[in-house]
């Protein structure tokens, strides 16, 4: 098929080129010059195990290319994915402007039928929002649907979770948009395929990173209990974990979760259920678990070193979880400046997100990059 994509960020460029591997030609859409003309020479923006190679490969095949001009990824396209940021607002609900500004695009550009999917996580009913918005400006002669295909991708091991997906949540509320999504994915994934509305589909990917949030909160409460009993938490998370019913995964207590889409998806769910109603306070227990955990951490730090002016620590790790250069949201952006603000002296590592601190954080005679773990460490 040939598919069109608007964003190369994080699930924008792992999606294209994962595409593009399974045999479809996609033009990728972003408005940032340098990031496209850094992706038409193969070099990745973004650290992610795999993608680099899969890029240059994709382009030497002519399956893939980059492009600022809107037009270009619509035109010809069979599928257009929105996979935007929604980044969130000042009252927590997420902010929908590059995903309006996105349909109004493609509303100009319209030649013929064409699916729209969202990629991007967005609040359940925005959808209908986006129909509303292409049609009043292109007009009730153009046909399209718009339909939405989450991402269920963790950062780190992204292209994996795409190329061997333990679901597809397809989202249609016409048999000609289902169809579509069907033929793209049915002949490369035996996984199971779950077709429903498309405001359905939309609530399942908030509610799956609600969950997930929630379990790492809890994991983390009872990580304190464990400490104050003098229990092994790792222990009790693995042994919990073999339940089918718990899981293994996000069982790992420490600093609490980050990132760009855990946080802002828990708040924006939050600010849903206060509009409409709903009694959402366990949500809210569990953001509150969350921002605490740095607080409870600085607060063992000064326990143990009593005055922290002019000691030495150690940051290994500042990206919000491994295998990422991604910062956003890490506990990390916490930690440093405040431990900074204090006196301390940092040796900080990280082994791919030193980059994007240190543009936020410059070196100075109190605040060093170090080579290595151990570098840091001594």
């Amino acid at each position: 098929m040939r598919l069109g994509i608007f964003g190369t960020g994080y699930a924008g460029l792992v999606t294209s080129v994962c595409l593009a591997q399974l045999g479809h030609t996609v033009t990728a859409m972003d408005t940032d010059a340098g990031i496209v003309a850094r992706l038409s020479q193969g070099l990745v923006t973004i650290h992610e195990p795999g993608l680099a190679e899969l890029l240059g490969a994709n382009l030497d095949a002519g399956r893939i290319r980059f492009t600022t001009r809107a037009e270009e990824a619509i035109a010809g396209s069979d599928i257009i994915f929105v996979c935007v940021g929604t980044p969130p607002r000042s009252d927590g609900r997420a902010d929908l402007c590059q995903v309006e500004e996105v349909a109004r695009t493609i509303a100009q550009q319209l030649d013929g039928y064409k699916l729209i999917v969202e990629k991007s996580t967005v609040p359940a009913r925005t959808a209908r929002w986006i129909t509303w918005t292409i049609r009043r400006l292109a007009g009730p002669e153009h046909e399209f649907d718009v339909a939405s295909n989450p991402e269920f991708l963790r950062e780190g091991s992204a292209v994996h979770d795409f190329m061997r997906p333990d679901r597809i949540v397809i989202g249609a509320d016409s048999q000609r948009a289902r169809s579509l999504l069907l033929d793209l994915y049915k002949p490369s994934f035996e996984c199971p395929i779950v077709v429903t509305s498309v405001t359905t589909a939309e609530f399942i990917k908030q509610t799956a990173n609600a969950f997930l949030a929630a379990k790492i909160s809890f994991i983390n409460v009872m990580s304190d209990l464990c400490e104050a009993l003098g229990v092994d938490v790792r222990t009790v998370a693995q042994s919990i974990g073999m339940d089918p019913r718990i899981g293994a995964d996000f069982l790992n207590a420490g600093l609490g979760f980050g990132g760009a889409c855990l946080p802002k998806d828990l708040s924006a769910l939050i600010s849903v259920a206060e509009e409409n109603g709903v009694d959402i306070r366990m949500l809210q227990e569990v953001e509150r678990i969350n921002s605490a955990r740095v607080d409870r951490l600085l607060a063992k730090i000064e326990r143990a070193l009593w005055i922290v002016r002019h000691k030495v620590v150690a940051v290994l790790g500042v990206s919000f979880k491994g295998n990422t250069d991604d910062i956003r949201g890490a506990p990390s952006l916490t930690v440093v400046p405040r431990l900074h603000d204090a006196g301390a002296s940092l040796r900080i590592y990280d082994p791919a997100a030193m980059p994007k601190l240190q543009a936020m954080y410059p070196p100075d005679d109190r605040l060093v990059y170090a080579e290595s773990a151990m570098d840091a460490a001594r």
